[in-house]
C-alpha cells in the first residue's frame, strides 16, 4: 500500500515558500543596508558632521530599510504560522497540541485559525 505525499499545492506550502522568498529579499535587503551604515560609519569616523551625513543619505535610509525588512517578516511570517496551525488542523491535530507545538495559548490558536476553513485556499 502506498501512502500519498503531501500536496504540494496546498495553502500552508505556499505560504512557506512566499516565507523563504520574503527571508530571502530580506536577507539582500540587509546586505544593502549593512553596507550602507558601514560607509555612514567610515564617513563619520572621517570627520564628517551628522547633519552632512544625514541630509546627504538617499533613500531609503538604513533605519527605513531595517524597518521595511521587519514588517515584511512578520507579515510572511504571520500567514505561514496561520497556514500551518491550519494545516495541522486538517490533518485532525488538537488546538490543545498545536498551541503546545507553537509554544502559545489555546487562546491564541483559536484567533489565528479564525476565518481559516478547511476550504480556504486549499
Amino acid at each position: 500500500m502506498t501512502v500519498p505525499g503531501p500536496p504540494s499545492d496546498d495553502a500552508a506550502t505556499r505560504a512557506l515558500e512566499a516565507l523563504i522568498g520574503q527571508i530571502d529579499r530580506s536577507v539582500e535587503e540587509l546586505h544593502r543596508a549593512r553596507e550602507r551604515a558601514v560607509t555612514l560609519l567610515a564617513d563619520r569616523r572621517a570627520g564628517r558632521r551628522w547633519l552632512e551625513l544625514v541630509t546627504q543619505e538617499s533613500r531609503p535610509l538604513v533605519v527605513e530599510s531595517i524597518s521595511s525588512v521587519l514588517s515584511s517578516l512578520a507579515t510572511a511570517g504571520h500567514t505561514w504560522r496561520r497556514e500551518e496551525a491550519a494545516a495541522l488542523q486538517r490533518e485532525q491535530v488538537s488546538i490543545n497540541r498545536i498551541a503546545a507545538l507553537f509554544g502559545v495559548t489555546r487562546q491564541r490558536i483559536s484567533a489565528l485559525l479564525k476565518g481559516t476553513g478547511p476550504t480556504a485556499g486549499d
